[in-house]
């Protein structure tokens, strides 16, 4: 016999469902959690379709500024392997998103990894799930902020001719200054709700994607017209390109793999306005494997196209030039677009940086709002503004959190700032895993009943988990090197090592801290960690 989640019913609260299910029933993968979830948040339903769902999980992931910044790190360690070393990285990746998808079908919940993972393991490990994906969007909202502020004034010379106008930028000040505005715009942005958001988005999104698609083509075109004008490093494709086991050694695969794991995170935001989502159990999942099909196509095209025409020498314009590879579109704007067409360039990477800094902040509010929610964190996170029914006390919270973290690091040290952001992959092969290994545990009773559920459910997401898990161990372990990242050391340790890892005793504190105050959460009291028996919607 089947069992299904006991059924909201009207005035339901997340705590009345909750206390109907231990007396009773236990709660199926889809239903009753859904119901009440969104009854209890209040988000606005049915503010995002398919298009916009993925429109998020793109821009989130800020492509072009991805491209820009990693194309040329990629190359210094796999060389012409680069294309391939893309496709591993999307490998794991996809393996989640199957995850991710199979868990908002069954519980589509704004708390994504936080409330999946309490479900399957009880709620210290969620709290520590979602405590990773929060310190990791707001590491890389800082960055992204402090990305937009560079290119900001780096258009702006361009576009006055002035080299004091660019050299801003280097104002310690005045970039803070900057960085703080564009911070507190974004933040005004989405706590405006999901309707300024789509409109932002699809104009930011369709511009840089458009600008991507005529630096790619313009690149080919180029590349094989065998034009004496090309650069002297300039070489024909191969195959071969598309072969990860031509990768000179492991250590350098692994590099570039942490790099390529990178230019695919955030992709999950779709899913973290799920309840804001026209079919909240299946359009979300769908955005998200819409968007990493076009992120993928998106990152081959572009390296394919980067490497014929600049190929990967260590001088002029090849990827592998260490004084271009932190930018190698600034390099390679003009002689592939011209002058003219050049400026685009610039102006897609600002593009990107600033559309990925506003939805951003969604995965991270709705986060910390379902974590109030459900009572792991204090009540007033749970507040949603009642005109734009967005999560407007964390919203605003996420952009103070922010502000203070790039400021108070960048006026402390320039390397340690360098060093948060290298610590990032740690986090995000940490929540990750975790949510690939929930996946696997919450539907263990299901597994058996088809090939599909076998596969999606199950060994899919247990994959994903263990290649993510395993370069979770690998950074880790090359961290404690101080020469990883800046090359700073703390009594002879990696500074990488000691903010990664202090950032993750930093969560544990916390959770001991709340755990205090609330303990209701903590005693199983809020969301329960029993397993589906059957699927009963959507299969």
């Amino acid at each position: 016999m089947v069992q299904t989640a006991p059924r909201p019913r009207a005035g339901d609260t997340v705590m009345s469902v909750a206390r109907r299910r231990r007396r009773g029933g236990r709660p199926g993968p889809a239903g009753g959690s859904a119901g009440a979830a969104a009854g209890g948040k209040g988000l606005s339903g049915n503010s995002v379709g398919l298009l916009g769902s993925a429109v998020i999980g793109i821009s989130t992931v800020a492509p072009v500024y991805c491209l820009t910044s990693t194309l040329g790190p990629t190359v210094g360690q796999v060389g012409v392997q680069m294309p391939a070393v893309f496709l591993a990285g999307f490998l794991p990746m996809l393996l989640v998103a199957f995850a991710y998808r199979e868990l908002n079908k069954a519980v589509p919940d704004c708390g994504t990894s936080f409330t999946w993972t309490v479900r399957a393991f009880g709620p210290k490990v969620g709290w520590m799930c979602g405590w990773g994906l929060v310190i990791a969007t707001i590491i890389v909202l800082s960055n992204l902020a402090g990305v937009a502020t560079s290119f900001f004034y780096l258009l702006l010379g361009e576009l006055t001719g002035s080299d004091a106008v660019a050299a801003l930028d280097g104002n310690r000040p005045a970039h803070v200054a900057t960085c703080l505005a564009f911070i507190a715009l974004a933040t005004a942005v989405s706590y405006r709700g999901m309707t300024a958001t789509k409109g932002v988005q699809y104009a930011l999104v369709g511009l840089q994607l458009a600008v991507l698609a005529v630096f790619v083509t313009m690149a080919l075109i180029k590349a094989r017209s065998g034009d004496l004008s090309l650069p002297a490093g300039s070489i024909g494709f191969s195959w071969s390109w598309l072969n990860p086991f031509a990768v000179q050694s492991f250590a350098a695969f692994t590099a570039g793999l942490s790099l390529s794991i990178f230019m695919f995170w955030g992709w999950d935001a779709c899913l973290t306005v799920n309840e804001e989502t026209e079919g909240s159990d299946r359009t979300p999942g769908r955005a998200a494997l819409i968007a990493m099909v076009v992120l993928v196509g998106s990152y081959l095209l572009t390296a394919v196209a980067a490497q014929m025409f600049a190929g990967v020498g260590d001088e002029g314009l090849g990827l592998g030039n260490p004084e271009t590879a932190d930018n190698v579109f600034a390099a390679l704007a003009d002689p592939v677009m011209g002058t003219a067409l050049g400026v685009l360039l610039f102006v897609a990477v600002l593009a990107s940086a600033a559309a990925s800094l506003q939805t951003t902040f969604l995965p991270v509010a709705r986060t910390v709002l379902a974590m109030s929610a459900y009572r792991a964190l204090p009540p007033s996170f749970a507040r949603v503004h009642p005109r734009f029914r967005s999560p407007g006390r964390a919203t605003v919270a996420a952009g103070i959190a922010t502000g203070v973290f790039y400021a108070v690091m960048s006026f402390l040290s320039t390397n340690v700032l360098i060093d948060t952001i290298y610590a990032l992959g740690l986090m995000i092969c940490f929540y990750y895993s975790i949510t690939a290994f929930a996946c696997a545990w919450y539907f263990r009773g299901v597994l058996r009943d088809s090939v599909r559920d076998a596969l999606f459910k199950g060994v899919f997401p247990v994959l994903g988990g263990l290649l993510l898990a395993a370069v979770f161990c690998k950074t880790l372990y090359d961290m404690w090197d101080p020469a990883y990242g800046s090359g700073s050391s703390v009594l002879g340790v990696g500074s990488v090592f000691v903010i990664g890892v202090g950032l993750l005793l930093i969560g544990v504190a916390l959770m001991l801290v709340m755990r205090w105050r609330r303990p209701a959460f903590f005693r199983g009291e809020v969301l329960t960690g029993a397993t589906p028996v059957s699927v009963v919607v959507g299969e």
